[in-house]
């Protein structure tokens, strides 16, 4: 069977993504996804996103253009990835599937989103709240749950061992977490740095990290600011939210989602 796929990137992270509105691919082959995403023997990717039709539409609360369905590149479903709903919309873009603005649903939920002509893409993620804020350390659920850790020299901070020990270690069990280091650069911008479960190893950006990273920065006193520039290692995400108390709503992810190259693959 030839799959045809394209390879979009968000700062760097990078998924392979079908158009499955016809329903053709196999979902359960765990083996053929995890090839796919493999970056010597298949076509490379931090994950896979099938772009599908909405079945249950009905049964949300407003009309979706598309479904997203998202895979580790470790071959298993996952959890919302937001650079991965960025590109997707990029992608749903360049299918003539929507125009400028969107609603899909994903794992965690119902989410708009925009794109401009430069590619900018704004997507709205899920509103946050009961927030683990300890002594070295923030937790929350931005879609998918983040450990957040403030480090002094984040440049040479072994990310993938340091990532590794906590995502496996005893404070998240077995479901384990995303793991976030952050260095602050002034009162608005912060760097990251993120070990992502599910890739079990370091990637180049995550927007559900970029995400929990901001909001972190914000509960804790690091920032006031409401609208936070975030350097990542594949390029630059903003993070833009209302705040009450520790709730915070109307969440965006902003920055840009790129076409990189299409095929087709023999499976």
């Amino acid at each position: 069977m030839q799959i045809e796929f394209y390879k979009y990137q968000g700062t760097g992270n990078d998924f392979v993504m079908i158009d499955n509105r016809s329903g053709f691919f196999p979902k359960e082959n765990v083996q053929l996804v995890e090839r796919l995403c493999d970056r010597r023997f298949g076509i490379g990717g931090d994950g896979l996103i099938l772009l599908e039709n909405d079945e249950i539409k009905s049964k949300h609360a407003m009309f979706t253009d598309f479904k997203m369905v998202y895979y580790n590149s470790d071959g298993n479903q996952g959890s919302m990835c937001g650079n991965g709903g960025r590109c997707l919309v990029a992608f749903a873009k360049d299918l003539n599937v929507i125009k400028d603005s969107c609603t899909f649903i994903a794992t965690d939920g119902l989410h708009h989103a925009t794109i401009a002509s430069d590619g900018i893409v704004s997507l709205q993620m899920i509103d946050v709240s009961n927030i683990k804020i300890e002594n070295n350390y923030t937790f929350m659920n931005t879609g998918s749950p983040h450990h957040v850790q403030m480090v002094e020299d984040l440049e040479h901070y072994n990310v993938k061992e340091n990532g590794a020990a906590l995502r496996y270690g005893s404070l998240y069990g077995a479901a384990g977490s995303n793991i976030n280091f952050v260095k602050k650069i002034n009162e608005d911008t912060f760097s990251l740095r993120t070990y992502e479960r599910g890739v079990e190893d370091e990637t180049l950006a995550c927007g559900t990290g970029a995400t929990a990273v901001a909001i972190a920065m914000n509960v804790t006193g690091q920032t006031k600011a409401t609208s936070i520039k975030l350097n990542v290692e594949g390029g630059k995400l903003a993070v833009s939210f209302d705040k009450i108390g520790n709730q915070f709503t109307n969440v965006f992810l902003i920055g840009p989602a790129e076409f990189v190259f299409k095929g087709l693959i023999e499976v």
